[in-house]
């Protein structure tokens, strides 16, 4: 159902940029083609067409959008991210800190500069 629903939004996307791209902010676009008022569809019921259409495909996406919510599958695998199921087949390795040596560098210039300070008073 999930995947049904995920098509028609996308159909309805298509749709709707479609529609959008064929209308003209100042009123011309689709409307504008049309010379004379005396067609079947004249200008100003383009317009409301294609006003409507756009209202309804929107309408329509966004109720499908909240819908699409109510049937995302939810299993035991679509619970775990796909990482965690990654470090979950992984052995586990125990960690270890690397030493380091442990000699202060502080205390050795300190001693340092203290011998070279008696030699010289010396």
């Amino acid at each position: 159902m999930y995947i049904a629903i995920s098509v028609l939004i996308f159909i309805i996307c298509i749709l709707l940029i479609l529609i959008v791209l064929v209308q003209n902010s100042k009123g011309g676009g689709l409307a504008s083609s049309f010379a004379s008022s005396n067609q079947i569809m004249g200008v100003r019921k383009t317009t409301d067409f294609l006003e409507k259409a756009t209202w309804t495909l929107a309408g329509s996406m966004m109720v499908l959008c909240v819908l699409a919510t109510f049937f995302i599958p939810r299993g035991e695998n679509a619970s775990q991210s796909a990482i965690q199921q990654q470090l979950e087949a992984q052995p586990i390795q125990q960690q270890t800190i690397p030493s380091f040596p442990t000699t202060n560098t502080a205390t050795e210039n300190n001693t340092e500069t203290e011998n070279t300070t008696e030699n010289s008073a010396e």
